[in-house]
């Protein structure tokens, strides 16, 4: 009986804890993995802003202006800026519970390789980001996915 006793309490006292300690080491590591990410995968373009690697083999770097409207050049090899062309894209910003959707227009003078978002990003120090991207008018249509960290 004694045994019994014994044994149901342990069992007990180790199920109610068992919860809270996972909950704490899954917190625990998702915290050291976001380091991570933040530490290694972000790349600086020539004005400083987030270099995405596309999967359509091209690269280019978004940075957010004072207004909080997103720029966009297309690099080259060398992580340079290169020339527009007919490169298009559109997209949506934000939490998909109220999303802003946005259009790029090509910037005049000194911003004539830059575009240049119609309007603001969501507020946030995170703005998630689906870009549909196009490079010239008869290519496939490429979608790329990210989060913007503008602290």
């Amino acid at each position: 009986m004694k045994t019994s006793t014994i044994l149901t309490a342990v069992l007990f006292a180790l199920f109610t804890q068992l919860p809270a300690y996972c909950a704490e080491e899954k917190d625990h590591d998702h915290a050291q993995e976001e380091k991570h990410v933040h530490a290694e995968n972000v790349t600086k373009g020539p004005h400083g802003g987030h270099v995405i690697e596309s999967k359509g083999g091209f690269s280019f770097e978004v940075t957010v202006d004072k207004d909080r409207k997103a720029r966009i050049v297309f690099l080259d090899k060398e992580n340079k800026i290169a020339a527009l062309a007919d490169q298009s894209i559109t997209g949506i910003a934000g939490e998909r519970s109220a999303p802003t959707k946005i259009t790029f227009a090509k910037g005049a003078d000194s911003d004539a390789n830059v575009l240049i978002a119609d309007k603001p990003l969501p507020a946030g120090a995170h703005v998630p980001v689906i870009l549909s991207i196009k490079v010239s008018t008869d290519a496939k249509t490429v979608v790329e996915r990210f989060e913007l960290h503008l602290h």
